[in-house]
């Protein structure tokens, strides 16, 4: 137990390091983590808010943050290259997130082609009903993602790799509010990238980088 905490914040500090060094970025991941804590609530009382909250709010300001506001340059802080650290995590590079958004997206349209999305669901005829099956694809889309990649982990990895993962992605909104609350006083202030003063001395490599 104790090796398998010591696993999730390594994997939690080094996600924070890598890919969280912009502000607004931090910031957006506040918001993003609020909604989907808000998500997490509805998903047995109204799958239409958890769907909408989670995917339409809280991963769109999530990834508007990693794909606009991050920086891609050169990492100083850690001395390495953006490329190094897209191939090293271990979770979602942006690459990986562009063909998950992509799907996403397509969904209404696959949906509005076919109301049983292929046999999958029972047609609807009504608006409600319609993004009402939206959000039944979007929450399973959400939990293939997840499976997919932990699996996925098992073997180009190892088994903790992928199950500490999937912990570290389920708990990333009560972490992100813990590591972030103060983002938005430090944007106000002028400052758009964290300075990362609590870092320890910068590596070369990281055996751990996730998101």
């Amino acid at each position: 137990m104790i090796n398998i905490l010591r696993e999730l914040e390594e994997q939690r500090w080094d996600d924070h390091r890598y890919y969280h060094q912009s502000r607004i970025n931090q910031s957006l991941h506040l918001v993003s983590a609020f909604s989907f804590l808000t998500a997490y609530f509805y998903l047995a009382i109204n799958p239409m808010v958890s769907a909408f909250m989670g995917w339409g709010v809280a991963m769109m300001s999530r990834q508007i943050g990693h794909f606009f506001f991050e920086p891609h340059d050169y990492d100083k802080v850690n001395h390495v290259s953006h490329s190094y650290k897209e191939e090293i995590k271990v979770g979602y590079n942006l690459k990986r997130k562009v063909v998950l958004l992509s799907v996403w997206a397509l969904t209404p349209v696959a949906l509005w082609m076919n109301p049983g999305f292929f046999g999958l669901l029972e047609a609807q005829t009504s608006w409600n009903g319609y993004f009402y099956n939206l959000s039944l694809i979007w929450i399973a889309l959400g939990m293939a993602a997840l499976l997919f990649r932990t699996v996925q982990l098992f073997f180009i990895r190892d088994v903790p790799t992928g199950v500490i993962w999937l912990l570290k992605i389920i708990t990333d909104p009560f972490n992100d509010i813990r590591m972030y609350y103060r983002s938005p006083f430090y944007l106000m202030r002028g400052q758009l990238i964290d300075p990362m003063d609590d870092l320890d001395p910068p590596h070369a490599e990281t055996e751990h980088a996730n998101h």
